[in-house]
């Protein structure tokens, strides 16, 4: 295991173990659980001001590699470190295709009240190239807020 994905996945570890009962017992890995990761940002996003910055960056690192730990399980892949976007990235397809997955992005702008970062709706785009990515494709989803 290399060690962006050893991060990655200890990171979405810790997600799922601190927000799990928050969740409702939703935090299983799966697209479906997304909406529970989705609601949860939006409720933070009503005092996120009020937070500490390193709890936001926390927050944010923390399901941004959960919702990229999601992907993996799915689709199979291989996280790079993504300099410009100073985050993980998730790239599928390989090498025939490179689809790419950055979440960090998405996260913050959830977090911060934007309704268009839906991370459910973020992800089903992601799955619909994911599952049937066309060779020579080169698609990177990525969300900058």
């Amino acid at each position: 295991m290399n060690a962006i994905r050893e991060e990655v996945t200890s990171a979405a570890e810790r997600a799922v173990t601190s927000l799990q009962a928050r969740a409702g017992g939703r935090l299983d890995y799966s697209a479906a659980s997304l909406a529970a990761v989705d609601e949860m940002l939006v409720e933070v996003s009503g005092y996120v001001a009020d937070l500490d910055e390193a709890v936001v960056t926390g927050l944010v690192q923390q399901l941004g590699c959960y919702v990229l730990e999601v992907a993996r399980r799915a689709y199979g892949g291989t996280y790079y470190w993504h300099d410009e976007g100073e985050q993980p990235v998730l790239v599928v397809g390989e090498p025939d295709a490179h689809i790419a997955l950055l979440t960090w992005s998405k996260v913050t702008g959830r977090l911060t009240g934007d309704v268009g970062d839906d991370i459910a709706y973020f992800f089903r785009g992601f799955a619909e190239k994911a599952a049937l990515p066309e060779a020579g494709e080169a698609g990177v989803l990525l969300s900058c807020t």
